[in-house]
């Protein structure tokens, strides 16, 4: 699908007013399927949030036998854009679900698992799918009457996460896999930043993203080969888990869509080099170090 669309990051911080400024992702986004005519192109916010992580699993049935490599590079363009979270500090809704093969899947759900091709977010102002590399949707399982949702993978296989925004509000879609913020690469937290997502579109998420142009490619692989088991931000316990922190924003300028300054990039710097700002780096996700 064409990532060299435009999606929007907003980047906030905390003062007297509560002011968020952003700065706007592009990733791979485009208009929802059908239902409506819907123009405009896909958007993305990003915006830094507090420290907490979102996607530590809890108790689940089935243990996930897979994880998510650093796959390869897919083009993905970042813009940005001015908006403000309305409860900065609570999401209005969050979400949690486990990946595994989907023989794994149905033996730990037994005979009372359920199947489904989309999970609700914000009482159906959202809907996330899971898509295959052939634009599929994947299955989601879950326990009869229960949200334990878990998505039946391959290994090797690519997907992606797809946000549908069935609203008129604007929403900012805070997302990590195996506990990595897919923006930063590091611990996820609703503090973080995120994608925004305009009403009535259509949200893709592919990768953890490399830079304002690219981003690494989301693919199942086993779980010693994980991102997460291969950078020093990851955690192995939080390896086949997906998390979702969704905000309702309100956009603080007209017009998104027009030009504006872009942020200075980052230098990259030796650890070993003193720093004023040690505590500042790379915004985005750095790549793994496989151990073998």
């Amino acid at each position: 699908m064409g990532s060299n669309m435009a999606m929007w990051r907003v980047r906030w911080w905390r003062s007297l007013m509560g002011l968020l400024v952003a700065a706007g992702l592009a990733a791979c986004s485009m208009p929802p399927p059908s239902e409506g005519n819907h123009s405009g192109s896909q958007t993305a916010v990003m915006a830094e949030t507090s420290s907490a992580p979102i996607a530590a699993p809890q108790a689940a049935k089935a243990q996930s036998t897979l994880g998510t490599q650093w796959g390869e590079g897919r083009e993905s363009v970042t813009k940005a854009v001015q908006a403000s979270r309305l409860t900065p500090d609570r999401p209005l809704d969050m979400g949690q679900m486990r990946y595994s093969d989907e023989d794994s899947i149905r033996r730990a759900l037994g005979r009372d698992a359920e199947q489904q091709t989309n999970a609700l977010l914000a009482d159906g102002d959202v809907e996330l799918q899971l898509l295959g590399g052939n634009g599929a949707a994947l299955r989601i399982f879950s326990s009869r009457g229960a949200k334990d949702f878990h998505v039946a993978g391959r290994n090797g296989e690519r997907y992606e996460l797809v946000y549908t925004n069935r609203s008129k509000r604007y929403y900012e879609v805070v997302a990590t896999v195996d506990g990595l913020d897919v923006l930063s690469g590091q611990p996820g937290s609703i503090q973080s930043a995120g994608y925004l997502l305009r009403p009535g579109e259509r949200l893709v998420i592919d990768g953890f993203r490399k830079s304002d142009r690219e981003v690494a490619a989301f693919r199942f692989s086993a779980k010693g080969r994980a991102y997460a088991n291969n950078t020093p931000a990851g955690d192995a316990r939080n390896v086949g888990v997906i998390g979702t922190a969704l905000f309702e924003v309100r956009l603080d300028e007209r017009d998104p869509d027009l030009p504006r300054r872009r942020a200075p990039e980052v230098e990259l710097r030796d650890p070993r080099d003193p720093s004023a700002f040690p505590a500042d780096g790379r915004q985005y996700a750095p790549p793994p170090q496989y151990r073998r």
